[in-house]
C-alpha cells in the first residue's frame, strides 16, 4: 500500500502545484493585459503627465483659471490617456478628443505655426482649455456644481447640460465627470 499512496500523493501535489501555477500566470497575464491608462487613476495608480505635454497643459490651463491644472490634466487623460493620435469610435480626434465639427468652430492655433491641427497637442490642448471656458460661461445659470457641469458640457455638449439642468443622465457623461475628479487626486508632474 505505501507504494501506491506515494505516487498518488505526488500526483496530487503535482496537480495542486499546476493549478497554482496556472492561477499565478493568469493573474500576471491579466495584469499585463490591462492598459496603464485604465490602471492609472482608476485602480489607484497615480497618473503621471508625460513630460512632453506638462508645460503645454500648465500654460493652457491659465486660459481658464477656474479649472485647476490637476483637473485639466485629468481631463486630457480621461479623453485620450495623453495619446495625440487617439480616435474614438464616434469620431472624436486627438489628445483632447474633438469632434470634427467642434474643432472646426473652436480649434485654435496654439503653437502659432499658422495651422489649426487637431492631431497636434500644442493646438488641441489650448483649444480644450478654451472650450472649457466657453462651456463654463454657457452653463453658468445651471443648478449644481458649475465645475462638474463644465466637464459634462465638454463631454455631452452644453446643450445637453442646459436641457437637463445639470449633468445629463448619460452613464458615459456621469462616469466621465467622476473619472476626472478621481484622476485629479492622483496627478503627478514630471
Amino acid at each position: 500500500m505505501p507504494r501506491k499512496t506515494a505516487p498518488r500523493r505526488l500526483r496530487s501535489l503535482a496537480i495542486v502545484g499546476l493549478i497554482f501555477a496556472v492561477i499565478g500566470i493568469g493573474f500576471f497575464s491579466l495584469s499585463n493585459l490591462i492598459p496603464n491608462s485604465i490602471k492609472e487613476g482608476v485602480l489607484g495608480v497615480p497618473v503621471t503627465v508625460p513630460v512632453e505635454y506638462a508645460n503645454v497643459i500648465k500654460e493652457a490651463a491659465t486660459r481658464c483659471p477656474a479649472i485647476s491644472i490637476e483637473l485639466f490634466a485629468a481631463q486630457i487623460h480621461a479623453e485620450s490617456s495623453f495619446d495625440p493620435m487617439a480616435e474614438s469610435p464616434a469620431g472624436a480626434q486627438g489628445i483632447a478628443q474633438f469632434m470634427p465639427y467642434t474643432w472646426k468652430h473652436y480649434g485654435i492655433d496654439g503653437d502659432g505655426d499658422g495651422v489649426k491641427d487637431v492631431w497636434n497637442p500644442a493646438d488641441a490642448i489650448p483649444s480644450a482649455a478654451r472650450m472649457n471656458c466657453i462651456n463654463r460661461k454657457t452653463v453658468k445659470s445651471v443648478d449644481g456644481p458649475r465645475l462638474k457641469n463644465t466637464f459634462a458640457a465638454y463631454n455631452a455638449g452644453a446643450g445637453s447640460v442646459l436641457e437637463y439642468g445639470g449633468i445629463p443622465p448619460f452613464p458615459e457623461t456621469e462616469n466621465y465627470v467622476k473619472k476626472i475628479f478621481a484622476i485629479s487626486e492622483t496627478i503627478m508632474w514630471p
